[in-house]
């Protein structure tokens, strides 16, 4: 036996390891920005907006869902972030069906599975009608936990579904995107989604039914190259990255180095890409602000709104 192994240093990293396992899995979060510790409760009640950056972490669909709905009594007696029942969900039974049963390194199928296992939802985007400051409108949000926010045939019936309502009910329609783009394992009919909300938008725009779409970290591929960039008004939350190819892959084709910040927030709007970009506190106040204003000639508000 040598001399330092009767040191106490094992015993007192194992005290330590002891004392640490009993902190809660997921109670403190690193800021990738500014690096702060941030407690997860206090990051929620800061709607995932770091306190010390303005930083703004990836948002739930549900706690998106539940920012851009007015609160109802049962949510104000209750802790936690839940879908406030004033949000009437449709398309909640939609799931992909494989149609090229795609298998790469995992099954499709088994791909989804898990997706839906780890987020409780069918597939990458939720919607549904709801209220924002008495004004109602359909809203659709994307999940980028599934399968990146990626649109299939489900996503794009979805979005479909709820330009359809808003069309019917005369009311105006809200997406917040954040997605990685078409999904590749459902081919050339992930692609035909791009075509078929495009289509219904225009739609919309003959009527005169607002619709406004607002870009959040990130929204890539088919989903910006379709009903993202089609808002008759677009807001970006500040730094998200917007683009059809990400950077790497353009500066890898063009050979050339990209501009400081190309396709964050404050490089597309200085282009003309986007109309406002507003932090994700003052996201209800802005959404609700442009719908009355937009809407206030062609939509079926109610009295005390208009």
């Amino acid at each position: 036996m040598t001399w330092f192994d009767d040191l106490k240093t094992p015993r007192i990293k194992s005290q330590v390891s002891e004392r640490t396992s009993k902190v809660p899995e997921g109670l403190w979060v690193k800021c990738n920005s500014c690096g702060e510790i941030l407690h997860s409760r206090a990051l929620r009640d800061c709607f995932q907006v770091c306190p010390e950056c303005q930083y703004h972490f990836r948002m739930s669909a549900v706690d998106r869902i539940a920012m851009l709905s007015d609160p109802t009594e049962e949510k104000s007696k209750s802790a936690g972030s839940q879908t406030p029942s004033v949000f009437e969900e449709y398309g909640e039974n939609l799931v992909s069906s494989d149609p090229l049963e795609f298998d790469d390194t995992k099954p499709y199928r088994d791909r989804l599975r898990s997706a839906a296992q780890a987020t409780k939802l069918g597939d990458a985007c939720v919607v549904g009608k709801t209220r924002l400051g008495g004004v109602p409108y359909h809203l659709g949000v994307f999940e980028f936990k599934f399968m990146g926010g990626s649109m299939g045939i489900v996503v794009g019936e979805k979005i479909s579904m709820m330009f359809e309502n808003a069309l019917k009910d005369r009311l105006p329609a809200v997406v917040v995107s954040s997605s990685g783009g078409a999904r590749m394992q459902e081919g050339i009919l992930s692609l035909m989604q791009m075509a078929k909300t495009s289509a219904l938008i225009e739609k919309m725009r003959q009527k005169g039914i607002p619709y406004i779409s607002v870009l959040a970290d990130p929204t890539t591929g088919g989903v910006a190259a379709s009903f993202a960039m089609l808002g008759d008004v677009i807001l970006a939350e500040p730094k998200a990255l917007v683009g059809f190819a990400g950077p790497r892959v353009i500066e890898q084709t063009i050979r050339q180095s990209l501009p400081p910040g190309f396709q964050r927030s404050e490089f597309l709007i200085s282009h003309g890409f986007v109309d406002r970009i507003v932090p994700r506190k003052e996201l209800p106040r802005e959404i609700s602000e442009w719908m009355v204003r937009l809407g206030r000639e062609t939509c079926d508000f109610p009295s005390s709104v208009v």
